[in-house]
Order: C-alpha cells, then structure tokens, then sequence
C-alpha cells in the first residue's frame, strides 16, 4: 500500500542549523499492515510522517502510494487519499462549528460541491450511529460547537472523521501524547477498533513503549532518520520494555540509548 524510496530531507541546508531528517528512507507497507513506529527525539518520525503527508517536498527518493508514485503531489490533493490525526486535539476540526458539520465536511472530502441542504436526515442518522459508536454520548450533541468538546472528545471526533471515508493510509502522529492515561487509553481503543474493522493500513508514532508492542502487527524503530529495527509477527508479540531497550542499545551503539528513548 505504501513504497518510501530513498527518501531524503535535510532542513537548513547549508546553514549552521542544518539537519538532515532522513537519509535514504527506505519502508514498505503492506495492505492491512498497523505498524507502530517509535525511536528518540530527532530520529525522524513525524519528519516521515510530513514527507509522506507532503506537508513539505522531499530532497530525493519516492512516495508511491497503492502503486501510484505521489511525490509531487501537494498536501491537500494527498489529502484525497490519506487520513491523520495529530497530536494537538485543537487540530483537525473546526473549533467553532458543530459536531455534524464537521462530519459532513469531512464525508465529503474529495467530492464535488453543489447546491442544496448541508446535511439531510438520512447524514444526520448516519452521523448519530457513527458517533454512538464512541461510547462517548456525542450522539445527543450533534449541534454542539466543537470547541466546547474535552480534548479526549475531539480526538476521538477527529478519529472518527479522519475514518469516516476510509482513507488509503492513516496517519496516527502521536495522537494520545496529550491526554491523561485514562482518555488516552479509550482513544487507542477506539483506532484499534476502527483500524480493525475497516482493514486500515495504518502508522502510529508513539512515544510510548508499551503502547508500541501492544497495538499493532508491525513495529519499527527510527535512529537518526534510519530504520534500525523492523520486528513483526510472532517475535513482536514476545516483545518485552526491557528487550526493546536492549535492541536499541544493540543496534544504535549508543549506551545513552536505553535512558535517550525513555526520556523521550
């Protein structure tokens, strides 16, 4: 479904704060694949997740998408195709307009505008049922403002309308790193759920260890815009903290490695 092709991007090039964010990223994703990613602060994550995004043109390789090569395309005709959800829950919705408005902007993304009634009966319901889906009781709020929703509220909106189309790729960018434990823990259930029963391919950047063994069939690990680990199946499910630290250790070289990613 996804094909990174010695993917390079480097920032401030040719100044003193150059950094280059990936160097020949190379990655393959197949349909249905939940891949979680994790690595330090600077390894590259959400950079991948931009260039792939195309929140910013990349210096050299490909992004192929379900076959088709999407380099040079812009972030909002990608839009068409992927599906992300970011870590600040005041993004990805519009604050000041209602929860079903939300929802019917974002069931008609990628389709052609016309005139007539913003939203039917028939949306509304479907709306309604989708939302009961949450557990959250937004249901009964389908004309409430969103910017008077908690933050684990409109993520789970945000969740729900990033879905709602069943997008080609979704893009998970740390998305539960600002709730509490309990919140975060429900909104991760809720992407489980969804992920599962759509048959999404997804990528999840967490910081959370944990977090990164439980969920998903694939983890890989990001070092200075490197993939240094790429672990599936039955050896994932074996995974433990303590063996993840020590493959970082193991692969990066660095014996600052194990307290680099925890304090990250």
């Amino acid at each position: 479904m996804l094909e990174l092709k010695g993917i390079c991007k480097t920032f401030n090039a040719g100044t003193i704060n150059e950094k280059r964010a990936l160097s020949g990223l190379d990655l393959t994703l197949e349909d249905g694949d939940f891949v979680t990613v994790i690595g330090g602060n600077g390894a590259g994550k959400s950079t991948m997740l931009n260039a792939i995004a195309g929140t910013f043109p990349v210096d050299e390789g490909k992004v192929i998408l379900d076959g088709e090569d999407i380099t040079k395309l812009t972030e909002h005709k990608r839009a068409k195709y992927l599906g992300r959800v970011f870590q600040d829950p005041m993004m990805g919705t519009a604050p000041t307009m209602q929860i079903e408005e939300n929802l019917a902007l974002a069931a008609r993304r990628g389709q052609r505008r016309g005139l007539g009634w913003g939203i039917t009966e028939k949306e509304r319901e479907q709306y309604r049922q989708a939302l009961a889906g949450l557990g959250l009781g937004l249901e009964s709020r389908l004309t409430s403002k969103v910017g008077l929703l908690s933050g684990g509220q409109r993520q789970a909106l945000t969740l729900l309308m990033t879905t709602i189309r069943k997008p080609k790729l979704l893009l998970l960018d740390e998305h539960t790193a600002a709730l509490d434990p309990k919140t975060a823990a429900k909104v991760l259930e809720l992407s489980e759920e969804i992920i599962a029963r759509d048959h999404l391919t997804t990528m999840m950047i967490t910081h959370n260890m944990r977090d990164a063994i439980k969920h998903g069939n694939r983890l890989i690990m990001m070092n200075d815009g490197h993939i240094i680990l790429d672990i599936r199946g039955e050896e994932k499910s074996k995974l433990t903290v303590a063996d993840l630290l020590a493959k970082f250790s193991a692969v990066s070289g660095s014996e600052e490695a194990d307290d680099k990613l925890l304090l990250s």
